[in-house]
């Protein structure tokens, strides 16, 4: 007996997959979104509108997402990676043609009842087609550079497509997430050991070349670098945003001042203060200990994830699993360190937090992926 009949005849039939589903994940997830329907209705002035109310129909509707993607066989989304890549590649062209326009950049297309955000989407359909082409390859094979080149392509393909947007934060996401995956594949680390050469040289690089007739960055770009690195040389332009940042973010001290007492978030001094910078209303409102609250909800779900992938013999659904929460990881770990000023503000989102319909249900499919995979592993 093959190992996919194997697995077709061990899966769960009908109702019983419910109960195969991992309930403790379930509940972490609710409960880091309930974490941020609090902040929002606190955001808000003590209202479910304008932003409250929203997230919780679209987390009710991702749950529901979640659980039909579970009930669905995992070899079933193995076989339609490359067609759910393809699409997601293609809504990136289209948004380059007749793509929504806010805050300055071109990411969104406008589907009537919502706007979609294709870069959302690509961030786990890239992650499907690296476990399936990593579960078609032979191991002895995953390191050759022949093989090393089609992944790279794959990743670099969808990345170019968002940078013009331009939308640097998902550029980086798409690179290490892609590159994580490679590496989780059994990737040689001498090719990653390279990149991260070549990155520092071209740090070195863009630094040297300031002022000089080589200059490789627009004075504008060497600004926002300038910001970065003191955010008090500009507190009223460039470094506004992470300047009363830090502000909520010391002002909360251990405890916090209380719910909904925030004087940064409540007097508008915070910028973003429903979508990137979530955390730091959190953070103003419950301190060091509501953050780490928060922080530790994080952990949990990615041992949880991890567990499940250990526990599954399937090459697909392992790399899946992982590939998603290290996509999951990134997510969080760049926003809390950008709105901390330990990373230039590059626009990444909170996840199941900060406020946001493509991010939110594009998160609960993925989680649905990981059920997917966990349901249907052989027992």
């Amino acid at each position: 007996m093959s190992y996919l009949e194997y697995t077709v005849k061990t899966a769960p039939s009908g109702f019983r997959k419910i109960l195969f589903l991992n309930w403790a994940l379930v509940m972490l997830l609710i409960a880091v979104s309930g974490a941020g329907f609090l902040m929002l209705y606190s955001v808000a002035g003590g209202s479910f509108s304008p932003w409250a109310e929203p997230q919780m129909k679209r987390f009710a509707m991702g749950l529901v997402l979640m659980v039909i993607v579970a009930m669905v066989p995992i070899w079933f989304w193995r076989n339609i990676s490359v067609v759910a890549y393809s699409v997601s590649l293609v809504l990136l062209v289209l948004v380059e043609v007749m793509g929504s326009v806010g805050m300055g950049a071109q990411r969104w297309i406008d589907l009537g009842f919502m706007r979609l955000q294709p870069s959302e989407l690509m961030k786990i359909t890239l992650v499907m087609i690296l476990a399936a082409y990593y579960d078609w390859l032979p191991m002895h094979k995953t390191s050759r550079p022949l093989w090393v080149i089609i992944p790279a392509f794959l990743i670099l393909l969808p990345t170019a497509l968002v940078l013009r947007q331009p939308d640097l934060g998902t550029s980086i996401l798409l690179i290490t997430g892609g590159a994580m995956v490679m590496f989780m594949a059994s990737v040689h680390w001498a090719y990653f050991t390279a990149v991260i050469g070549a990155v520092g040289g071209l740090v070195v690089a863009v630094f040297q070349s300031r002022g000089t007739a080589w200059q490789l960055l627009k004075d504008y770009q060497y600004r926002r670098i300038d910001t970065f690195l003191d955010p008090s040389s500009d507190p009223l332009g460039a470094g506004y945003h992470i300047t009363q940042s830090k502000i909520a973010l010391g002002s909360g001290g251990w405890t916090g001042r209380g719910f909904m007492q925030g004087t940064q978030s409540r007097l508008n001094f915070l910028p973003e203060k429903h979508t990137d910078f979530i955390f730091t209303t959190l953070a103003e409102e419950f301190g060091f200990l509501g953050g780490a609250f928060l922080l530790g909800l994080y952990a949990l779900i990615l041992l949880f994830c991890i567990a499940a992938a250990m526990a599954n013999r399937d090459r697909f659904s392992a790399l899946l699993i992982l590939g998603i929460s290290a996509t999951f990881f990134l997510f969080f770990s760049v926003n809390m360190s950008m709105v901390m000023g330990m990373a230039p503000v590059v626009g990444v989102p909170l996840p199941l937090v900060s406020y946001g319909g493509s991010a939110m249900l594009v998160l609960m499919i993925a989680f649905g992926l990981i059920q997917s995979a966990h349901v249907h592993r052989p027992r």
